[in-house]
């Protein structure tokens, strides 16, 4: 049962979020062959000055194994 959190930055707007919502359940329903039901998606919307402190440093900073998309950037 995937449950998926998306962070990102506020701009987006509510057809974008569920468009993309739709999109991980949908590639994630046929990659793992399991129903859309088995998923729930999250989008948490982080403030760009925030990202480094609530973001990064957290959970990307120091994972990087864990990691199976790294971000092209860096703080």
């Amino acid at each position: 049962m995937p449950h998926i959190v998306v962070k990102l930055w506020p701009g987006s707007s509510e057809e974008q979020k569920q468009k993309l919502a739709d999109e991980i359940v949908k590639a994630g329903s046929a990659i793992l062959g399991k129903g859309d039901a088995y998923f729930s998606v999250d989008i948490e919307e982080v403030e760009s000055t925030d990202w480094a402190e609530q973001v990064y440093k957290p959970e990307i900073e120091g994972r990087w194994d864990n990691l199976y998309r790294k971000p092209g950037y860096k703080m």
